[in-house]
């Protein structure tokens, strides 16, 4: 039994140092620069079941992933060869792959904060060399804030993380009514609309088209139709088959709805 209980603690060690290891495989995008910037963005898709203990990432993601990196690099540099935006100052960034998966946002997270950590305490000079002496070597900057990420269950964990240690964070995608309160995060920003206005462009169209029997079909962890149903109560429409579906395989229930013949539009969002 003894012995049992050995030999599964060893496997659990080589089980997280193989973990660890393929973590540490992740490719970084940095542009150097006087202000550093982080973002985060799903240049993979996110791992599968039997590969979620490992945080070992799917496919690549092209069109949402280099993409926006590739974005994200040209903006920076038109916007540091712009003499009049930013005179004797250059933007550069740093960008992490998040995966679309929280365990692999939040472990890229840690890396930001990290650095910035020690870039802190090299210049309250407490870094110094086994021997005492002090160091001319210079880490990376921190990182001033972060860009991302695109999923609102994601952005909302490494919110968490990134304001315990003051660092802002601006989402792209993330329209979650929960990050509108800013007494929980308060170091939130974002540039897209949350889904209490979608679900109100919702609603108008329902009206103006005179619809009365209304299905919806939604990804999982979506928050707009909560504020649908409250918005609706108000009006003279019948809401009914709301359902979830997983990002890889949304065609099944998204058919289904639109075959049924009481619907006569689908509104995909």
């Amino acid at each position: 039994m003894v012995l049992l209980l050995i030999l599964s603690v060893l496997l659990l060690k080589e089980n997280v140092r193989g973990s660890a290891q393929s973590s540490e495989r992740r490719v970084v995008a940095h542009m150097p620069g006087d202000i550093i910037i982080g973002a985060l963005f799903s240049v993979h898709h996110q791992p599968t079941v039997d590969k979620v203990h490992e945080r070992k990432c799917g496919a690549v993601r092209e069109q949402y992933g280099i993409q926006r990196v590739e974005a994200m690099l040209h903006t920076l540099e038109r916007i540091n060869s712009d003499p009049t935006l930013l005179p004797n100052i250059t933007l550069g960034c740093e960008i992490r792959d998040s995966c679309w998966h929280s365990a692999v946002a939040l472990e890229q997270s840690i890396e930001f904060i990290r650095d910035s950590l020690i870039s802190s305490e090299e210049e309250e000079g407490l870094v110094r060399c086994v021997d005492g002496s002090s160091s001319s070597f210079r880490s990376k900057k921190p990182i001033v804030g972060v860009i991302g990420p695109g999923s609102s269950s994601v952005a909302i964990q490494v919110q968490n993380l990134l304001q315990l240690f003051n660092i802002p964070q601006i989402a792209y995608s993330a329209t979650s009514m929960d990050l509108s309160d800013k007494t929980l995060f308060k170091y939130f920003m974002r540039v897209v609309p949350s889904d209490a206005q979608q679900a109100r462009a919702m609603v108008d169209i329902v009206k103006r088209y005179n619809w009365t029997y209304v299905s919806a079909v939604h990804t999982e962890g979506s928050q707009i139709w909560p504020s649908y149903v409250v918005r609706e109560n108000d009006q003279t429409v019948y809401s009914n088959n709301y359902r979830s579906v997983r990002l890889r395989h949304p065609n099944r229930e998204v058919c289904s709805l639109c075959n049924t013949p009481s619907k006569k539009a689908c509104c995909l969002c």
